[in-house]
């Protein structure tokens, strides 16, 4: 016989069980209104500076290298050959010490070529004088003769007319001496005329001739030249430098043969970034660190146009050089633009523009946690930077890049 049994009763499970959910949900609510954890930067990984008031030089900075100020290329005017050396990369020169021999046959048979039409052309200017000479000779001749004649027929002319008028001849022959005084009357005029544009037509006839006689010898000059460029002469005192060709080797016309250098007259050409080139102007002091020294300068040039990110500038050198200062060298230019007297200034960040409003991180009192702050920032030099607004001196501010906390707006300084 079964026996019926009353259920137990679950109330101490069921409190359990809401007490707990309850439990989990009021911490979630906690949980989920705490504020999002603080991130934490190593101390030693950043570079801290305190914003200070004073004097402030304004300075640009870039790399470089020593060039001299004079520099004579020596190019091949002509193609040829090389047959000499007799000096190598390094030598000190004089001016008109022979550097290289070089040989080109045709221009030799070309230079005899021109030599040979400036003389052909002499002679033939020689001769147009002589035969324009004798032919101005033989119509001075014919004008005489036609003078005469013409003189003749004249006083035939008149003699006519006085024995017609006497009846001594007839009419008829009368009037044949007046048309003859009449033809040379008229052949004189012609010849006066051809003798006057012979005479006008010599100058220029000469000079046409004479001119064609000086483009003939300019040519020959030029071929001479060129015949004497084979002997590859210093144009100056220097040092010879760039001279690679080897015996034997053809060398087109127009290419460099080598450069001759004064090594003692350099200066200091720098790449300076194009954002901070814009307020560099001639006439500003400069410093060029040559590692073995600093010598000082000016901004002698200006590059107007930047090339891949940066404007060439020249810096003419004041004062010796020191010891090791030869061309090519890699040396660091500093170029001073302006003084800044009496402003609140920092550490130049390492990130952000040069100007203009960023944010940066200040450090609290305590120097545990760094809160970020808007700061205005204005003139910039090589490693400090003007502050406008948002801070104050004694202010520590952190330099280093901290764009991968761009969005939060405190860290922890460990």
């Amino acid at each position: 016989m079964d026996i019926v049994r009353a259920p137990q009763k679950k109330t101490g499970r069921t409190v359990a069980i809401v007490g707990g959910a309850v439990a989990v949900i009021v911490l979630t609510v906690a949980v989920s209104s705490l504020d999002p954890a603080v991130p934490t930067v190593a101390r030693a990984a950043v570079l801290v500076d305190s914003v200070r008031r004073g004097d402030v030089v304004r300075e640009v900075r870039g790399p470089g290298t020593l060039v001299p100020e004079q520099i004579r290329w020596i190019t091949a005017q002509a193609s040829a050959r090389v047959e000499r050396k007799h000096f190598e990369s390094g030598a000190q020169l004089k001016t008109g010490a022979l550097i290289l021999e070089l040989s080109n046959p045709d221009l030799q048979i070309q230079t005899m070529q021109a030599e040979q039409q400036v003389r052909q052309a002499e002679i033939d200017l020689l001769n147009l004088r002589t035969n324009l000479r004798s032919n101005l000779l033989t119509q001075e001749g014919v004008v005489a003769t036609t003078r005469t004649q013409f003189v003749s027929a004249q006083q035939e002319a008149q003699a006519a007319d006085s024995l017609m008028k006497r009846n001594l001849i007839s009419e008829f022959e009368a009037r044949n001496r007046r048309a003859q005084a009449e033809e040379f009357t008229t052949r004189y005029r012609i010849e006066q005329e051809r003798l006057a544009l012979m005479a006008a037509a010599i100058d220029s006839q000469i000079a046409v001739q004479a001119g064609q006689v000086e483009q003939l010898k300019a040519i020959a000059r030029n071929q001479q030249t060129r015949l004497r460029s084979l002997q590859v002469r210093a144009p100056d005192d220097g040092v010879l430098q760039e001279l690679t060709l080897q015996l034997g080797q053809w060398v087109p016309e127009g290419t460099t043969l080598a450069k001759v250098v004064q090594p003692g007259s350099l200066k200091a050409v720098l790449r300076i970034p194009e954002s901070q080139a814009k307020d560099v102007a001639i006439g500003q002091p400069a410093s060029i660190d040559t590692r073995n020294g600093i010598v000082r300068g000016r901004v002698s040039r200006k590059d107007p146009s930047a090339v891949g990110g940066t404007v060439t500038i020249d810096v003419a050198l004041e004062g010796p050089l020191p010891p090791g200062a030869v061309p090519d060298l890699s040396v660091d230019g500093t170029i001073e633009i302006q003084k800044m007297p009496n402003i609140l200034f920092t550490g130049r960040p390492a990130f952000g523009p040069g100007s203009g409003t960023v944010g940066l991180f200040k450090l609290e009192p305590s120097g545990d946690y760094a809160v970020r702050v808007s700061v205005e920032l204005g003139r910039s030099s090589v490693n400090t930077i003007e502050i406008l607004r948002g801070l104050d001196v004694g202010d520590r501010v952190v330099l280093s890049d901290m764009t991968q906390y761009a969005n939060v707006d405190r860290v922890r300084i460990k």
